[in-house]
Order: structure tokens, then sequence, then C-alpha cells
């Protein structure tokens, strides 16, 4: 009996050695983030980062009592800082798909938005919808998957151009190498903010959005921490707050905000 006492101390004490690395166990976490998309996660006049991401991020992680440290990212780094451990979280605007869910977990989301278009005003009365996209080039983010919805999903035959950042977009439309940029319409919203940028917002709302917090595969601790956080954010008025704030004058609808449906922690 006491030999078998022993081993299940053993045993319990195994266990507890191995459980799964978390970030809730930190004091200080690694928060990846862009700082190319305007209202959502950019660079202010004052070199500090600004936006509806960088809000919520900062809300969410002094819920949890933790300090963070940024790591900017490019459009196509936000699986690698998670899967080679660089980063604890990412908050770069990421929609949850399939593809993602095999390298990372995703918390949240913290807000369901829709793809829109953006297209030159000169445009505006021949693209009017999603289908109107048929024959047309459409710019494809390097890292993003919203140009491919539209030929995969809504099967479009549209043409993506592969292009490294939305800056890039933006000349690309100007100089006539594309015909649309389509993503969702938060980052349009940004983008028509931008100076010397004269483009016309199609209206037409399309594949849902799951704008998540990427964390590392099988960290399912942090991942409920986070979801509970953001429940609260709902809960207490700040959600609406921080949405109003950099969307308020947008023309995006603010009516309804409740707490998102979440994915689940696996």
């Amino acid at each position: 009996m006491r030999r078998l006492l022993i081993c299940l101390v053993l045993m319990l004490t195994a266990c507890g050695t191995t459980r799964p690395e978390t970030f809730v166990d930190k004091d200080e976490l690694i928060v990846a983030i862009r700082s190319d998309v305007p209202l959502i996660s950019f660079k202010g006049a004052d070199g500090a980062y600004q936006g509806f991401n960088i809000d919520v991020a900062q809300d969410l992680i002094s819920r949890l009592g933790k300090r963070i440290r940024w790591l900017e990212i490019k459009a196509g780094d936000q699986l690698n800082v998670l899967t080679d451990g660089r980063a604890d979280v990412v908050f770069a605007h990421m929609s949850v798909t399939p593809e993602r869910k095999k390298l990372i977990d995703f918390a949240g989301p913290y807000h369901v938005d829709f793809q829109d278009i953006a297209v030159r005003p000169a445009d505006k009365g021949v693209i009017r919808d999603v289908r109107d996209l048929e024959g047309r080039k459409i710019c494809l983010v390097k890292g993003t998957n919203i140009a491919q919805r539209i030929v995969d999903e809504r099967r479009v035959e549209a043409e993506p151009v592969e292009a490294p950042d939305y800056n890039v977009c933006l000349d690309m439309i100007k100089d006539g190498r594309i015909d649309a940029i389509s993503t969702n319409s938060q980052i349009l919203a940004g983008l028509l903010t931008k100076p010397g940028v004269d483009l016309h917002l199609v209206g037409a709302t399309f594949n849902e959005q799951r704008t998540s917090i990427g964390v590392r595969k099988g960290d399912v601790d942090g991942c409920e921490e986070l979801n509970r956080a953001i429940t609260r954010m709902y809960q207490d008025g700040t959600a609406h707050m921080l949405l109003d704030k950099w969307f308020g004058k947008s023309g995006i609808d603010l009516s309804v905000v409740s707490v998102p449906q979440f994915e689940g922690c696996s």
C-alpha cells in the first residue's frame, strides 16, 4: 500500500510538471502588432502606437494584470511570431480560418466585421457589389486571406495581385495596376483617412470577418483568460466606447455592439 501511495504521489507530481506552457504564468507579455493600418494600429506623430487594436490590447492585457512589450510585425508574420516563440499574443486584426487554426489558436473574436470594397470614384457606377469584381484585379496583401475569399468562397473569378502591405495597394489602385481593394470595413475606413487617398467605399457588406487574437497552439489557459476579459470589456461598455472613438465618424454601423460568439479554446 505504501509503495502504491508513493507511486500515486510521483504520478501527480509528474503531471504537474507537464502543464502546457501558457502566458498566464508571465508578468510581461510580448504583444505583436502592426504599425501600418490607420485607425487600427499605427504610429502617431510622437512615435507611440495608436489605434483600435492598440487600445483593445492595452485594455485586455491590463485586465489580466500584466505588462505589455510591443513587437512590431509585418502582415505576413502573424503566425510565425507565435510558432517560433517570439510573441505571446498577436493583435494584428486577424480573422479566423481553418488553415490558421492548424498552426495557432484564437481567443475571441473581440470584434465581428464584414468585408467591403474600395474603388476609384470613376468606377463606383460599375463596381457596386462583389460580383462586379469578376475579371478585375484586386489587391492581395501578403499574409492575409481576404482577397482570396472572394475567389474561393464567393466563386468570383477576380485576379488577386500580391502586395506587401496596404500602402502598396493604394499605390496600385491609384496608377491603375488594380481595380479594387477589398478587406474588412474597419481597415478600409482607416485607409480612406490617409492624405491624398481618393476612393469610394462601395458598401457591399459580405463575408463575416471574425477579428480575433492569435495565441500559441495549446495555450488553453491564456485563451480562456482573454475570453473572460473580452466579455468584461463588452459588459462594462468599454468595447462600444473604443469602437465609437475610432470608427464613430466612419459610417460603419455601430448601433448594435454585443459580446461576439467565441471560437472556443481547444
